[in-house]
């Protein structure tokens, strides 16, 4: 390495760097007559986009996708085991119809697995074409050979999909692919970690104390939730560095500038921040515990979520003529809106109803704990083994 820093501090040109040191050390091992064939007709970028493709296919396959796919595993795993567990939702940051915690945790793993998939779909392309693209320095060496087809074997060869129609860069929409999709992946997690890092402050979950650890240097009693913090942090510099990648790789004046080599130094950069984030949220996970106590308080307090229940149940009644109540939806906003009311009172409301006897029933055996519809079963849509059925 120090050679070729030697060899660059004099080319100032990475590549040509490269090929000399290559061809003198051809040269020490008595390979002299092939020496000249280092760098044959090839550009810079011939080079370059092919290793780009080759290191961030094993950057994303090798190390960022098996940690994407293990915080997949945690969260599924999390999400069947409180599948049944019921949970006052919060829609605009007031009480709604309740859900279980499983079933909102369930959505973020479908998110993710959808996203996961489009990344691991993704064609990872090259080119190896020459100057502009046309294999004309190819073609003035050898004009019979078919050179196309040389650079297609050749690139396929790698493993990579190979781009027939270029200036002199491969056209980088595969990068700007790949790192939306990243980024688009980060922003569903940024959204779990704001999700938990909420539900902790609802005393929802409870943060298991680490050994040794400190919350606060002045307040003895503090546990942060400091890994959710942490990767809140890390998505937000990933996806704003991912989508600058994606933003200018695909422009490149005329037939070729060098922005697009500055840019794509950071793409480790982005791609780290995103893995510390990964990191930090698996660990965050294995560090909370559902308190079903405080989840239980807050549905115990909030009987008023039942309205919704209540007035669609006299709609239904109403509309197979087993009631004539007028517009339930206006009766039930006048007794819940902006009203704190509680599980007698909702049952002595049901009772006086103009309804039938069995949907009366149903109203008065109603509790917000069992106002979760069908949470539970939405679950399996993430369970392997019965997602298909």
């Amino acid at each position: 390495m120090a050679d070729l820093a030697r060899r660059e501090a004099v080319t100032r040109h990475d590549v040509k760097a490269v090929e000399y040191l290559v061809r003198d050390k051809l040269a020490a091992l008595g390979l002299t007559e092939i020496a000249e064939l280092t760098h044959f007709a090839c550009t810079s970028e011939d080079i370059n986009n092919l290793a780009y493709a080759l290191t961030i296919r094993a950057a994303v396959r090798d190390v960022w996708m098996p940690r994407a796919r293990s915080l997949v595993d945690t969260l599924r795993a999390l999400a069947l085991e409180l599948r049944d567990q019921p949970m006052l939702a919060h829609t605009h940051g007031q009480p709604a119809t309740p859900t279980t915690m499983g079933k909102e945790l369930a959505v973020t793993v479908h998110r993710l697995e959808l996203l996961l998939a489009s990344v691991d779909e993704l064609e990872y392309r090259g080119k190896f074409s020459g100057a502009t693209g046309t294999f004309s320095a190819h073609l003035a060496a050898d004009p019979d050979h078919d050179w196309i087809s040389a650079s297609r074997d050749f690139v396929t060869g790698l493993g990579l999909t190979w781009n027939p129609l270029t200036t002199q860069i491969e056209s980088h929409d595969w990068q700007a692919q790949l790192y939306q999709r990243i980024s688009h992946v980060g922003r569903v997690l940024h959204n779990l970690c704001t999700d938990v890092w909420s539900y902790i402050s609802m005393g929802y979950f409870r943060q298991i104390p680490q050994p040794g650890a400190t919350g606060s240097s002045t307040m003895p009693h503090k546990i942060n939730p400091i890994r959710f913090e942490n990767a809140e942090a890390n998505l937000e510099l990933a996806s704003a560095l991912l989508d600058s990648l994606a933003a200018t790789l695909v422009t490149s004046r005329l037939q070729r500038d060098l922005t697009d080599s500055t840019t794509q130094r950071n793409v480790g950069v982005a791609l780290g921040h995103s893995l510390l984030a990964l990191d930090n949220i698996i660990k965050g996970l294995g560090e909370i515990a559902i308190d079903p106590d405080a989840l239980a308080r807050d549905l115990d307090v909030n009987w008023e979520v039942l309205g919704e229940a209540i007035q669609t149940v006299i709609r239904a009644e109403v509309t197979a003529g087993r009631s004539s109540i007028a517009d339930p939806y206006a009766m039930l906003k006048e007794l819940t809106r902006g009203h704190r009311i509680g599980g007698a009172e909702l049952r002595t409301f049901v009772e006086g109803l103009d309804i039938s006897a069995a949907a009366k029933a149903r109203l008065v055996a109603l509790s917000p704990q069992g106002y979760v519809g069908d949470a539970s079963r939405l679950v399996d849509f993430i369970d392997p083994a019965l997602a298909q059925e």
